[in-house]
């Protein structure tokens, strides 16, 4: 029999590596692509891990702008926060299949598990995403694989359906009990790994589609940091730590934005990324609000951009923050 290799969508999660280990104790031929875009959590090494446990190559793919721009208006609609999981998934599958040919990969399995995600792991939602991939009957699911439609490489018998799983539902009580007895021990604890399904993350995203237009990789990146205000149309952005301030200021150095700071008290880097500085005074008192600074204490600040200049704040009261916070 022809010996056909298979693609695999390795997450880095329990649920893919267990995918890959049934895949690989068949004796079949692997090879497995990671996708990321940026509002990923993913921890490459433990895919890479997984990758050298199995003996399967890791190739990595970025879903970059052609992601964002899916984000403004997704043809098949949000989850229950930003995430589009059906329209990432189309995506996800067509790079894939462009990449499997290059390799000479034949079909394609996930860690996918019917019932897992209410948005993309119905049934119905899988043969979408399948059917506008352009993969009908060519994605194999091993853990859900008896509760599916039979694959061409069952059909085939390339691979033996009797060995593959009948899992559903939202528990990972079966993943972890297989991956006991598979030898598989050291997988992250289940988690979102994607930003676009946080609430809170969303509503910064929801906020700059409205304010910015149509996203674009760097200044995602930036939505990850710090707190977010949006004061008469002009956002700024407050450092929580001291590695975001030297983020945030490093960032406004490189792209000419203002940095304001507490002069005489530790305190955060507040930047001003998108829209004028025209919020300054608002700016100032938040500023303020969450340095060391007493309350209630005129404060001196440095605003520094092309030049440096010195205005004098006090602290924000928190239900005047809130109004502002985005």
């Amino acid at each position: 029999m022809e010996k056909k290799k298979a693609l695999v969508m390795l997450s880095g999660g329990l649920d893919s590596t267990l995918a890959v280990k049934l895949i690989v104790d068949q004796g079949l031929d692997a090879e497995a692509v990671h996708f990321s875009t940026p509002f990923c959590n993913c921890d490459k090494c433990s895919v890479e891990q997984v990758g050298l446990d199995n003996d399967v190559k890791v190739h990595h793919l970025f879903q970059g702008q052609d992601f964002l721009d899916l984000l403004v208006d997704p043809p098949h609609g949000y989850g229950s926060n930003m995430n589009i999981c059906i329209d990432c998934r189309i995506d996800m599958f067509k790079k894939a299949k462009i990449f499997a040919d290059e390799i000479g990969a034949d079909y394609f399995v996930t860690g996918e598990v019917v019932g897992q995600r209410p948005f993309s792991q119905r049934r119905a939602a899988m043969k979408l995403i399948e059917r506008e991939a352009g993969l009908e009957g060519k994605v194999l699911r091993p853990l859900s694989a008896k509760l599916l439609d039979e694959t061409d490489v069952e059909k085939e018998g390339i691979v033996d359906r009797e060995t593959l799983l009948d899992i559903q539902g939202r528990t990972r009580k079966p993943q972890m009990a297989l991956a006991e007895e598979l030898g598989v021990y050291d997988y992250p604890c289940p988690s979102g790994g994607c930003l676009l399904t946080d609430a809170q993350f969303s509503k910064k995203l929801r906020d700059y589609i409205d304010h910015e237009g149509t996203p674009n990789v760097p200044d995602m990146f930036l939505l990850r940091l710090g707190r977010h205000f949006r004061i008469n149309g002009s956002k700024i952005i407050v450092g929580r730590d001291e590695k975001e301030n030297r983020v945030l200021t490093g960032l406004a150095e490189r792209n000419g934005w203002a940095v304001l700071t507490v002069t005489d008290y530790m305190g955060p880097s507040t930047i001003f990324p998108w829209g004028s500085d025209k919020a300054l005074n608002e700016a100032a008192a938040i500023t303020v609000r969450y340095s060391d600074a007493p309350k209630g204490t005129q404060v001196k600040l440095g605003l520094k951009q092309e030049d440096s200049t010195e205005l004098v704040s006090q602290s924000m009261s928190n239900e005047q923050i809130e109004a502002y916070r985005v």
